[in-house]
């Protein structure tokens, strides 16, 4: 065993004791840093805005702190953009971290340094963990990959901002940038599909052993090594590859067709946000996620129930129960405040407290990574409807995997009550306002990673067949018109679709 394999043995061996510890004692790991955030968040202009004081309880804290949403913090991220210090918490962030917003568009979240901090050390855990569990620990000398948004910052007046992957890419361990892909010269490269041919023309000779990404993107890149390399199966490139990190949409809709291309490999889920690195899949055996509660987040929770009925009673980790889908509302060290990520999760496990993450409070589509909500797909329907003409009965939008040469799209089953002249302009309305709408929508649409978006006819009464199908036809139960997953399509295209 060389030198750098023992150091992380080592390292590795002390991670997986010091994780076990923490697991321990979760609830005093939230405590002490709810002390640190209200401490030092009393002194910022939010914190006087709201007369928060240091000694300030977990009890009176939930009464005086609003749940929020980026929408409340506007002027507050305009003051921080202007260079302007101990805005919504001590300091200034290093950058922002930008994200699509639902009602928003573009959020600029801060990322601070201490919060960076907890972003790196959690990725380096999960590494740490995986070596520990495998006894794998010659990470110096193997090649990783990391398919992600590009390095590139911009400016919001006197702060950087970029995407968090992008973000991540550059601030590689020293002891990791002669074996970490692609290179920042390519990784910098604007046309997804110039950037995809130099990741391959980068890494196909190289000793890989762990990949990271969305797994769509991961896919393309994979399809096209393959064509490159003249090989049929992505272990013939690299048959060291052991590794598959994935995060941001579901993984379960990719699995087989991702497992066909590269062969049995280890796979781990990760949760990370621009908001925080929320959790990771600890155990190579356990798909559930260790909630990370020493990392710069307080963890409140509503259950999903009570949200939708617009009761906003907060509960903090200790007072969860298993089983429960809970919309997550986090408070940070980088500034924010009883914030509504959206997200919802639900516990399997109190001890160590662990998650699954359940999907968004409200309705959305994220299999591609393009976090559609049903407000942009419904703007975009009455723009059609407005500009080229038709009568919508009833639409759901559903996600399309491609396989092989096909590409990724969403599919609009669309009930008309009366067509428009063109199908075809409406789709092509469709396409454009979602473009205009969402910026990862954009992206992945100019990327090459999702296609045009395809309508498909359904027949007259078909969506209420599919409604009677599942119980729940007529009264106050609605067809859900975005969806993640393909279950209305596959029931539509049984036999309630026109050829």
């Amino acid at each position: 065993m060389g030198v750098s394999s023992f150091i992380i043995k080592t390292l590795s061996r002390k991670t997986f004791k010091r994780v076990i510890r923490e697991q321990a004692i979760a609830i005093s790991n939230q405590n002490e840093l709810f002390k640190k955030i209200v401490s030092r968040g009393a002194n910022s202009l939010f914190g006087k805005n709201l007369d928060i004081k240091a000694s300030l309880d977990y009890g009176s804290f939930s009464k005086l702190i609003p749940i929020s949403t980026y929408e409340d913090y506007r002027e507050y991220i305009s003051l921080i953009s202007l260079g302007k210090k101990n805005i919504l918490t001590h300091g200034r962030p290093m950058y922002f971290a930008i994200t699509s917003g639902t009602t928003s568009g573009t959020k600029y979240i801060p990322l601070t340094k201490e919060m960076w901090r907890h972003q790196s050390n959690s990725i380096k855990d999960l590494l740490l963990l995986y070596a520990h569990q495998t006894s794998n620990y010659d990470y110096v000398r193997s090649g990783m990959m990391f398919v992600q948004g590009s390095p590139e910052l911009k400016y919001f007046n006197q702060v950087p901002f970029g995407r968090l992957s992008g973000i991540a890419a550059r601030h590689i361990p020293f002891f990791l940038k002669n074996n970490r892909y692609p290179s920042m010269a390519t990784n910098k490269i604007p046309n997804w599909g110039d950037k995809i041919n130099a990741i391959v023309s980068e890494t196909h000779n190289k000793k890989m052993k762990i990949i990271g990404g969305i797994p769509p993107w991961v896919m393309t890149y994979f399809d096209s090594l393959l064509e490159y390399t003249g090989k049929h199966h992505v272990k013939d490139v690299f048959p060291d590859l052991s590794l598959y990190i994935h995060g941001g949409t579901s993984f379960d809709a990719y699995r087989k067709t991702f497992l066909n291309m590269c062969g049995p490999i280890d796979t781990l889920e990760v949760y990370p946000a621009s908001e925080g690195f929320f959790a990771f899949q600890n155990n190579l055996y356990d798909e559930s996620l260790l909630l990370l509660t020493n990392r710069g987040v307080f963890y409140e929770f509503i259950t999903l129930s009570n949200f939708q009925k617009k009761k906003m009673e907060r509960i903090p980790l200790e007072g969860v129960e298993l089983n429960i889908d809970y919309v997550l509302i986090v408070t940070t060290v980088a500034g924010l405040w009883a914030y509504n990520t959206g997200d919802t999760v639900r516990f399997v496990s109190k001890n160590p407290y662990k998650i699954i993450f359940s999907g968004r409070a409200s309705q959305f589509c994220s299999a591609f990574g393009e976090h559609v909500i049903e407000k942009e797909i419904q703007t975009a329907l009455k723009l059609a409807i407005n500009t080229v003409g038709g009568t919508v009965s009833e639409f759901s939008v559903c996600p399309k995997v491609g396989l092989g040469q096909e590409t990724s799209r969403h599919e609009w089953f669309i009930e008309f009550l009366e067509k428009p002249k063109s199908i075809a302009d409406f789709e092509s309305v469709l396409q454009n306002s979602m473009k205009k709408q969402n910026i990862y929508y954009k992206d992945l649409f100019d990327s090459g990673v999702i296609g045009v978006l395809k309508i498909i006819l359904v027949k007259k009464g078909g969506f209420s067949s599919y409604m009677k199908s599942i119980g729940k036809f007529g009264g106050q139960n609605k067809c859900p018109h975005l969806l993640n997953d393909r279950r209305i399509a596959d029931f539509l295209l049984n036999k309630y679709v026109e050829n």
